[in-house]
């Protein structure tokens, strides 16, 4: 629809260079917010519609003769109201209409929050029990709490199939083990090829297979830190990084992390020159959990670039990257790292072979150490995973499947947002991510969504509340949903009930 701009009139027959009136003239607007009122009735009149490009920044600056930080604030003001989305490299576009729900919001404040040892003790203990009341009811009627792809997303005939052949091909992989720390040559060789896809050069020799991502991020934590030393998190963030940290007996320092452009640098350089005990810093930089977000170019080479010069291990998560929808390379913070400051970690769980627990790490400087952490707490890595992933990560069938998934979530994330959208009171925002497995919702204050995950585990629907993934008092009426269901009618239904007993608790 560009030809709506490029005439003197625009989309709703304003001139070009006119100030739009305010939705409600007795409210003054700054000029930004005008504008985007400007915009937000063209989305609503359908004049800009569904997945249609919005102007660029300068575009916009030039049409209506405003400054590009007014444009930019226009587009940053539309996105926070729900009306369009963010696309890395690509531009802003508007969103449908059935997701175009108020934005989850920026951190209130920007400044690291050090827990104290009662809080992050708490937080350890609410995280147990919330998993134990879980663990006791067994079987769910609907797991809107596990981040995971459902079992009918993957193509176990294929897997099963080359699992078979490779046993036929090796009869004894079985009965075999390696007598010394051991990641598969194959592996290592095919994880080094794969790894080249996103931008990263690292020698077969540099990889090591983990059990796993939570392995790669445990043993990440025991080769750097020692009880009582500092380490920086994301917040919110996924709860288990919380345990890892607080089973070594270290003191988390929560980091503010934007629902759109993740851990804020600003707040990451005050904690870096304000604790000489901080020894590493955690980031999931692609589809952060339970945010959703996305780091920047930017932003990813100056968090790596203030971790070297501050002599600070980055831990790097990057388990979601796979899940990510936006066309282009998505080079992982790795990608900036030039003295072995970046600990790369990475998950074929979730992506590949849930069933397999395979993943594998980069440990740059610290390789030598990791290795002999690793052998100390799991000795020898199994092969027929290793080498399963090794013929198989990368391949054509890879590709396609992964393709295939991230259209699976993708529509499933639309029809969980819609539910939303349908279901939960007035005054919900939410974050939906261009890819990944979940939504973040923000709820109304008056609903405790600890409350209401005892409610509807009662009633077999198992959510994740939000006090589980930080230790401040910020997200308790918070909660991420998975998206990893196919969206039945069971499942919508289970949208209808949580929206229930949400309006139920703001009626009493």
């Amino acid at each position: 629809m560009d030809h709506l701009f490029s005439t003197g009139t625009d989309v709703l027959d304003l001139p070009a260079h006119a100030t739009p009136a305010p939705e409600d003239e007795r409210l003054p607007r700054h000029l930004y917010q005008r504008w985007a009122d400007h915009y937000a009735n063209a989305i609503r009149a359908n004049v800009l519609g569904p997945h249609e490009r919005m102007p660029s920044v300068r575009e916009i600056r030039e049409r209506h003769d405003v400054s590009h930080t007014t444009a930019l604030q226009v587009l940053r003001e539309l996105e926070s109201r729900g009306l369009i989305e963010a696309r890395a490299r690509v531009g802003y576009f508007v969103r449908t209409q059935a997701s175009a729900m108020p934005a989850a919001r920026e951190p209130q404040k920007l400044v690291p929050f050090d827990a104290d040892s009662g809080s992050f003790q708490r937080i350890g203990e609410r995280i147990a029990t919330y998993l134990n009341k879980a663990r006791l009811v067994g079987e769910f009627k609907v797991d809107l709490g596990s981040a995971m792809p459902a079992p009918e997303l993957f193509d176990a005939s294929f897997l099963n199939r080359h699992a078979i052949a490779l046993l036929r091909e090796q009869p004894d992989l079985l009965v075999r083990a390696p007598s010394a720390p051991f990641t598969h040559p194959e592996f290592q060789a095919a994880m080094s090829r794969y790894a080249l896809s996103f931008g990263l050069t690292i020698a077969p020799s540099g990889i090591t297979a983990t059990m796993g991502n939570s392995e790669a991020m445990n043993i990440s934590l025991d080769a750097l830190t020692q009880p009582g030393d500092v380490v920086a998190i994301e917040s919110p963030t996924f709860y288990g990084i919380v345990q890892a940290v607080q089973a070594r007996g270290l003191r988390a320092l929560e980091i503010p992390s934007s629902p759109h452009t993740g851990m804020s640098p600003e707040a990451l350089e005050l904690a870096l020159r304000n604790y000489p005990e901080l020894k590493a810093v955690v980031v999931v930089p692609h589809l952060q959990m339970p945010l959703g977000a996305t780091m920047p170019d930017s932003h990813k080479e100056r968090i790596v670039q203030m971790c070297s010069r501050h002599g600070v291990a980055l831990i790097e998560d990057d388990i979601y990257r796979e899940f990510m929808e936006d066309p282009g390379v998505h080079r992982p913070c790795r990608a900036w790292d030039s003295d072995g400051t970046v600990i790369y970690c990475a998950s074929l769980s979730k992506s590949f072979a849930p069933g397999l627990r395979l993943g594998w790490m980069n440990a740059g400087r610290w390789h030598e150490r990791v290795q002999m952490v690793k052998f100390s707490r799991s000795r020898n890595m199994p092969m027929w995973p290793q080498l399963l992933g090794a013929r198989t990560i990368g391949s054509p069938f890879h590709l396609r499947h992964l393709a295939r998934l991230r259209q699976h979530l993708h529509r499933q994330r639309e029809q969980a947002a819609q539910a939303v959208a349908r279901h939960f009171p007035i005054g919900t925002r939410m974050s939906l991510p261009r890819g990944g497995l979940s939504i973040w919702v923000e709820l109304p204050p008056a609903v405790n969504t600890a409350r209401l995950y005892d409610e509807a585990l009662a009633l077999g629907i198992r959510i994740a509340p939000g006090d589980m993934f930080s230790s401040t008092d910020e997200y308790g009426h918070f909660l991420r949903l998975s998206c990893g269901l196919p969206f039945t009618p069971v499942v919508e239904d289970a949208y209808r009930t949580l929206g229930r007993m949400m309006h139920a608790q703001l009626d009493h």
